[in-house]
């Protein structure tokens, strides 16, 4: 059976996807360094100049894009992008997550001023919140959810724009909730959460000689102090752990109703298209909408006919018959190395097509430049629709 080639693949069609008013949330996925940013920006911009009422949350942008959207400092808030047409009735506003910010946002939102108070002083909570393992993907996802109450409450936007964090792995987005709920489940913290838990004299009715020496040889371990501040956060994080799960499972669930839609993005070289096709996987698992996949910067070529090998024989051709170093050899071998590139990238993006023969897939041709302004991601928005 002759091989499918990505131009006869079924299309992604952006602006089908931005027009339907039955999608609330678009989910931009993909491992990190492939352009999920960029095209949540590009997505946003377009729905706004068509007519939606978008939000675009995005996470840890580089600093010209998030000039390009009026984004000069971190701000956990979402403010209007000025520069924008507006003319169809749309809007656009925009913010980028601040992960700590938002942990201390759910801590105050679901504990007592007190225990809240003393949640956030506690100097383990402090790296936690800010460092630890699959926090930024937590609190995307709590944002997420956020962001979606205030939208129903307020009427704020019809659709949310998502760009999830720079993972090596474009899965952790979706397993961040159980990979925190694995920890505070763990035995390390529930042996940490013991002495809280049984307090004073019961303790050592209620625990056995070999925990208390797990305990003491954790606090050399660890310290006295840092001990006790570890302890202290656990048992405080404990009586809201389950709003943790609460809203995990809520948002988790709101991924998979039909008014989500993830896009999948990809850069077009071997690992990039293999963790999409990991995550495309994954999606089909857990049931969850799946719009397309879309990979970037494709290179393109001016001269198409001309292939690498005749560039190259070219090339060297000129070298035997004149000067070396002239700038037609020059040219001939850019285009050869050019070519030979497009060719790599087209046949990649050419198997990941022919194994996934329903997934819907767009292109977008690599630029010369970054992407810095407005201009550059409608320039973006409209590669994407094709």
């Amino acid at each position: 059976m002759a091989r499918q080639k990505p131009s006869e693949h079924p299309r992604l069609d952006i602006d089908a996807l931005l027009a339907d008013s039955g999608v609330g949330i678009i989910v931009c996925c993909g491992s990190g360094g492939v352009g999920k940013t960029t095209t949540a920006a590009a997505l946003g911009i377009r729905a706004a100049e068509a007519g939606r009422h978008v939000v675009v949350l995005t996470i840890d942008p580089a600093r010209r894009l998030a000039q390009a959207l009026g984004l000069t400092e971190l701000d956990n808030t979402p403010r209007p992008v000025a520069g924008v047409d507006l003319s169809a009735g749309g809007s656009l506003d925009a913010m980028m997550l601040d992960m700590k910010r938002t942990f201390d946002e759910v801590v105050e939102a679901h504990s007592t001023p007190g225990k809240a108070a003393q949640i956030l002083a506690n100097p383990f909570y402090q790296a936690v919140s800010s460092s630890f393992a699959g926090t930024q993907e937590y609190m995307a996802m709590e944002k997420l959810g956020q962001l979606r109450t205030q939208a129903e409450r307020e009427g704020t936007w019809d659709l949310i724009v998502v760009d999830t964090p720079p993972s090596r792995s474009a899965l952790d987005f979706l397993d961040a909730p159980k990979r925190l709920g694995s920890f505070l489940d763990g035995r390390f913290v529930r042996l940490l959460m013991a002495p809280a838990k049984a307090g004073g004299r019961a303790y050592l009715k209620v625990f056995s000689v070999g925990v208390d020496l797990a305990q003491r040889t954790i606090s050399r371990v660890l310290g006295g102090q840092l001990l006790a501040d570890v302890q202290t956060f656990v048992a405080a994080l404990d009586t809201m752990f389950g709003g943790f799960r609460e809203r995990a499972d809520v948002t988790y669930a709101l991924l998979k109703e039909h008014t989500t839609a993830f896009v999948v993005v990809a850069s077009p070289d071997r690992d990039a298209l293999r963790e999409a096709a990991f995550f495309v996987d994954r999606l089909g698992e857990e049931r969850m909408p799946l719009a397309g996949v879309v990979v970037n910067r494709l290179q393109s070529l001016g001269a198409a006919a001309l292939s690498a090998s005749r560039a190259e024989d070219g090339a060297d051709q000129l070298a035997e018959d004149g000067p070396p170093g002239t700038l037609t050899e020059g040219l001939l071998q850019l285009h050869s190395d050019l070519a030979s590139t497009s060719a790599r990238q087209h046949a990649v993006v050419t198997r990941f097509a022919a194994s996934h023969p329903d997934v819907r897939l767009a292109t977008v041709a690599a630029s010369a430049t970054d992407v810095h302004d407005l201009d550059g991601l409608r320039e973006v928005g409209r590669l994407l629709a094709g």
